[in-house]
């Protein structure tokens, strides 16, 4: 609950996936239509992307240089530089906050992504120190799933596209979602990949119009 909880300053409850570009393609989405967004962003970026990502970090535990391999994987994966600075920014708070509140394993990456030695893409970083903190991986997996899906409904109503009792219906349907790819058992060699055009064509005309992404 502490890690999921929006209040914490973790990175990843500001960071949009580039919906803006989305909702600018689309003037006028209707509700549906948003929920149908974030259902194929769960299915098809964070259950298959994401979600490896950070099993992948959580199961490497202090090995840095797995970790650091992880990283640059999620980096030559993401196509857009956008994307790809937003996740590393995010990813950098992340580790901050977990530094200052004394976390050892926040700590060294912090400082290997100081050195270079680590990009810290969000997913990864989540998973690394994630697996200091108490959670197994079931519970990260479901505060991963949660963090995203919420920080993706707060951008939209920041944005205007829905309403704040609008985003809180989206998100209790989301959650049956995120818990049917939870339960599913993720092998040690798990490939990231995503398949999302969409979101990818509007990530790019947005980033073309050099207009910002909700990232913190």
């Amino acid at each position: 609950m502490w890690q999921a909880d929006g209040a914490f300053p973790s990175g990843s409850f500001a960071f949009s996936y580039g919906l803006e570009g989305a909702i600018a393609l689309r003037q006028g989405m209707q509700q549906v239509e948003f929920a149908q967004l974030m259902h194929a962003i769960i299915r098809h970026r964070w259950a298959t992307f994401d979600r490896i990502a950070l099993l992948r970090a959580f199961r490497a535990g202090a090995d840095l240089a797995a970790i650091a391999g992880i990283d640059r994987e999620v980096e030559a994966s993401t196509l857009f530089s956008a994307l790809r600075r937003g996740s590393r920014r995010n990813g950098a708070s992340f580790l901050a906050t977990h530094a200052r509140l004394g976390n050892e394993s926040a700590v060294s990456l912090r400082d290997a992504v100081r050195r270079g030695e680590c990009l810290g893409h969000i997913a990864v970083m989540q998973g690394a120190v994630w697996s200091t903190v108490g959670l197994d991986e079931e519970l990260a997996q479901l505060t991963s799933g949660y963090a995203a899906v919420s920080g993706l409904i707060t951008a939209a109503i920041r944005l205007g596209a829905i309403g704040v009792l609008q985003g809180q219906a989206i998100l209790r349907d989301c959650l049956p979602l995120i818990q049917q790819f939870v339960v599913q058992p993720v092998p040690i060699d798990a490939e990231m990949e995503s398949f999302l055009p969409f979101l990818d064509v509007a990530s790019a005309r947005h980033e073309q119009a050099d207009l910002r992404l909700f990232a913190n």
